[in-house]
């Protein structure tokens, strides 16, 4: 294993022309005569004033400036070369913390909190922070054959935290980033001895012998909202069924995504990767299909009409052509839809949903947060029974990209957090 130090590159001068030529040669997608919002996918009002902002106004270079103000490595795990951000804290008492995103997004998700989680201002608890690229995502390599699954990558993330020094460390997680963060919770928990979480991914309390036994008041609150709905049982707009599966449709119009990356995403990925355009727009034809801008106004607190918006106000135009850039100047939008299509052929994968997590957990909730299957907003009525709960906090406003959207709340979560288990770091 090898440590090396990587700088975030420029444009090369024909990544740049490339890019102008596609960014000014647009076949639009045919649409209705009539405005029908977000329902059919981003639509071209939206997707192209994002182009233009794109094409005229982004600064890759800006981007760049910021990201230069931390230490990235590149750390060769098993052959593979993981890029991660490895910010050291100057504070007495720091304690490591790795940080993972998910899809779609990068690294850089975490680009407002890193600094303030090294820092620990006034007299919080301050972290040694580690941001990886996942396997096959942005700077870190792509995943160079079958088999990459949760798994896989929890254990090249584990290793990157022993390569790194950290012999005891904390895990948080969105996304896959939770999932996998979860994974190593239950099987390093010798070395990571805390998790957090904004995206915990929860089994409702079915009908088992084990869960008849040990939460047997859950067992019957759970068929009773079968038979009378989760508004009788929970209270009010508590209880979000969002599918029965994995890629769901009937029940979630959202979760078409993931049929197709978890079962084809070759065949997705020829335009994705050949049209910059297409990373914006779900809606485009075959050569410029696509999907990121979609899921950014998706999945986030937006204020007003959400329909006649295209970005939260949390999340500005930089920050999301940032992450589309860094997925299309590495070419890593393919090697990052895989993990759904190995994620579905992993072996046993499904018993980490009953696999309790014994190490110290914390939980930051956030409304608009989605949820692969089912999700109870006060996610305590069932979350402690599967994790060793020690911290639940329940925030207003927010979404999936909690780091971009309310990173003060999120900051502060895992200052606490990191407060109540430090002990068992030093």
């Amino acid at each position: 294993m090898t440590i090396d130090t990587f700088e975030v590159p420029s444009f090369t001068p024909e990544q740049r022309q490339k890019l102008n030529e596609k960014l000014s040669d647009i076949i639009y997608p045919h649409e209705f005569e009539k405005n029908v919002g977000w329902t059919y996918g981003a639509p071209k009002w939206a997707v192209e004033p994002m182009v233009n902002i794109w094409r005229n106004e982004f600064d890759w270079e800006e981007s760049r400036k910021e990201m230069a103000r931390w230490h990235h490595l590149k750390v060769n795990i098993d052959g593979v070369r993981i890029h991660c951000v490895n910010e050291t804290s100057k504070q007495p008492g720091a304690i490591p913390i790795m940080l993972l995103h998910g899809w779609p997004s990068t690294f850089y998700e975490y680009h407002k909190v890193i600094e303030p989680l090294r820092d620990g201002a006034g007299g919080a608890q301050a972290y040694h922070v580690v941001v990886p690229s996942l396997p096959g995502y942005g700077f870190s390599d792509p995943t160079p054959t079958p088999g990459w699954g949760v798994a896989k990558c929890a254990e090249t993330l584990h290793k990157l935290m022993l390569e790194l020094g950290y012999t005891k460390y904390v895990v948080h997680g969105t996304d896959w980033g939770a999932m996998i963060g979860m994974h190593i919770a239950t099987t390093y928990a010798a070395n990571c001895r805390a998790y957090h979480t904004n995206f915990m991914l929860v089994m409702p309390p079915i009908p088992t012998l084990s869960n008849i036994v040990t939460q047997p008041v859950r067992v019957v609150k759970f068929l009773a909202c079968m038979l009378l709905g989760g508004d009788a049982v929970y209270g009010k707009d508590k209880l979000r069924v969002l599918g029965r599966s994995f890629a769901d449709i009937d029940r979630d119009r959202d979760s078409g995504y993931r049929a197709i990356q978890g079962t084809k995403p070759y065949s997705l990925s020829y335009g994705l990767s050949d049209s910059p355009v297409g990373l914006h727009n779900r809606t485009s034809s075959t050569t410029s299909a696509a999907w990121l801008l979609e899921k950014y106004h998706n999945w986030t607190t937006h204020t007003g009409d959400k329909e006649s918006s295209v970005l939260p106000p949390t999340i500005d135009a930089k920050e999301f052509l940032t992450q589309v850039t860094i997925y299309w100047m590495t070419n890593s939008i393919s090697s990052s839809m895989r993990l759904y299509y190995e994620r579905l052929i992993e072996p046993n994968m499904d018993s980490a949903f009953y696999t309790k997590v014994t190490i110290p957990t914390g939980v930051s909730s956030f409304p608009d947060e989605v949820s692969k299957v089912c999700q109870l907003i006060d996610l305590r009525e069932w979350v402690d029974s599967q994790v060793n709960l020690v911290q639940y906090e329940e925030h207003p406003s927010g979404g999936h990209f909690a780091a971009l959207e309310e990173p003060q709340l999120l900051t502060h979560d895992i200052q606490r957090f990191g407060k109540k288990i430090a002990a068992d770091l030093q």
